[in-house]
């Protein structure tokens, strides 16, 4: 493998991950390689999809029982970097590409190999009866960014991109750049605060951060609580990691809506469950 690579995490979701490898076959620039980890699901198997092949690499789950999220995607970019590629992009197995999201990143990342580059993505509403569309071009005309975050147009660029607006759902990376800062922190378990704390270890380390307007990825429809409210001990455990590491809890927005809801409470500088019997 050299070029561009794709590297995607995943534990179930086939059906999306199936979408999501079709999308990258037919986009404007097909990645050289689509390397998947599979995370506990033996399901997910190689494959080849209009000449682009997927590679998966299997890995279990971490000693808590959890989904390594943060060491799998490591796993996946290690992969990508031995084999050769000198371009990055890490996707989530519920986003398909746009057409140009692909040519977009690797000529953003090889003009400008210090920044890492993420790029808008819309949430999808469930699909019509027919699915979505069956190219990635056609994907534009459902085009609607999550506003939480920077929605530059297409052909537009945002710089200085606030670390904590960090988002791993689209990104990619330079080789040397990512072996500089080393990945993410593989201390996060489970659900939640590995891609805030990416965006504090790259802005701690002089890697400037950009949003791309071209880089378009359209995020799969699928069933979710807002607040996560089944992610809560995820969200304290990986909150108090993060806090240890930066001096400040993430994820407050969840964490007030939780409390709201009586599951959690502020305990000085702490965050807990109301019922610490019910802690995992």
């Amino acid at each position: 493998m050299s070029g561009v690579a794709v590297v995607t995490i995943a534990h179930g979701r086939h059906d999306h991950l199936d979408a999501q490898h079709r999308a990258l076959a037919r986009g404007s620039r097909q990645p050289d390689h689509h390397v998947v980890v599979a995370m506990d699901d033996r399901g997910i198997r190689a494959r080849t999809e209009e000449g682009l092949s997927r590679t998966v690499v299997h890995t279990g789950r971490a000693a808590d029982g959890r989904l390594p999220l943060a060491a799998a995607r490591n796993l996946g970019v290690r992969v990508a970097l031995d084999a050769g590629a000198q371009v990055v992009v890490l996707l989530d197995v519920d986003c398909l590409p746009g057409s140009a999201l692909v040519k977009a990143y690797a000529a953003a990342v090889r003009s400008e190999p210090g920044t890492v580059w993420s790029g808008p993505v819309t949430y999808l509403p469930p699909p019509p009866a027919a699915g979505y569309p069956d190219h990635p071009a056609d994907l534009a005309a459902w085009d609607d960014p999550h506003p939480a975050r920077p929605r530059p147009a297409t052909g537009e660029v945002v710089r200085d991109l606030h670390p904590d607006l960090f988002w791993s759902l689209s990104f990619a990376v330079a080789a040397p750049t990512w072996r500089r800062v080393g990945g993410f922190c593989e201390d996060y378990t489970g659900y939640g605060a590995e891609d805030t704390d990416l965006g504090r270890t790259l802005a701690a380390a002089g890697v400037a951060l950009g949003v791309l307007g071209t880089a378009r990825a359209y995020h799969q429809h699928h069933p979710v609580s807002s607040p996560p409210v089944e992610h809560v001990d995820d969200i304290l455990r990986n909150g108090r990691r993060f806090r240890d590491r930066w001096g400040t809890w993430p994820m407050t927005g969840w964490l007030d809506e939780l409390e709201q809801m009586g599951l959690v409470r502020q305990d000085g500088q702490d965050w807990v469950r109301t019922h610490q019997e019910e802690t995992a």
